[in-house]
């Protein structure tokens, strides 16, 4: 994937695109296309839970079971061969350094939802507001907390 990637690119950035950045890129590029899945099983499980828990205990669990997805998809592609120790050890500790990331993503959440009446009866744009919010830190934390 780094040779193609490599050669993709324009002349002038080839010139900085050393095989750690190639790396890095390719990593981020899975680790977005592992985010949008997450976001389509935020949201099925905030529009399939929002009723019976409302809106903000929806999002909790929302975020939780596409967090747990996250890390398994990553676990087993983005950051394939990467981390070390028991599954159940690197998950805890990918859902303990996105801590950062899920204050910002439920915190984007959780604010359109309570102060926006647009948030509050399409959710969707709350989620994908937070997802946005909390992707690059999620992304730095990942790389060089868990699967390292």
């Amino acid at each position: 994937m780094q040779t193609t990637l490599y050669r993709l690119l324009p002349e002038p950035l080839r010139r900085s695109a050393t095989p750690d950045r190639l790396l890095m890129a390719g990593q981020f590029m899975r680790f977005g296309i592992v985010g949008f899945s997450g976001f389509l099983v935020d949201n099925a499980t905030v529009y399939g839970t929002r009723h019976m828990l409302g809106l903000i205990v929806a999002g909790l669990l929302a975020y939780v079971t596409s967090a747990t997805w996250n890390w398994l998809l990553n676990r087993i592609w983005t950051f394939r061969g990467r981390g070390s120790g028991p599954a159940h050890r690197q998950w805890q500790m990918f859902m303990l350094t996105n801590l950062v990331g899920f204050v910002l993503n439920r915190g984007t959440y959780m604010i359109l939802v309570t102060c926006v009446a647009a948030a509050a009866s399409q959710p969707v744009i709350a989620i994908a507001a937070g997802s946005i919010a909390g992707m690059f830190v999620n992304f730095s934390l990942s790389r060089r907390l868990v699967f390292r």
